[in-house]
């Protein structure tokens, strides 16, 4: 029975070679690295984004009235001036 022994070349051009593949290696896994910071960033923010409108949706939805409620629905928050009964009884011609 042989033994199999692997064929080694020791040359400076290989060396080279496997060294310029490690560096490209290592400038596209920083390259990658750094696409996943940034995106782990903009995930952060947009789930903040989410929670300030979940928040602002559920301030409105406090605000709502009970279905019971007939009077006029405000959800800007800006005073409403009460309608004037003399204004409902505009003349209307025949």
């Amino acid at each position: 029975m042989t033994e199999y022994t692997p064929q080694v070349r020791n040359d400076a051009a290989e060396s080279d070679s496997i060294a310029e593949s490690l560096q490209r290696l290592s400038h596209k896994i920083q390259l990658i690295s750094d696409a996943v910071k940034a995106l782990r960033q903009d995930r952060n923010q947009l789930e903040i984004k989410i929670e300030d409108a979940q928040k602002r949706i559920q301030h409105i939805l406090s605000r709502l009235p009970d279905q019971s409620d007939g009077r006029q629905l405000n959800l800007l928050g800006e005073p409403v001036t009460p309608p004037n009964p003399e204004d409902d009884n505009e003349p209307t011609t025949h």
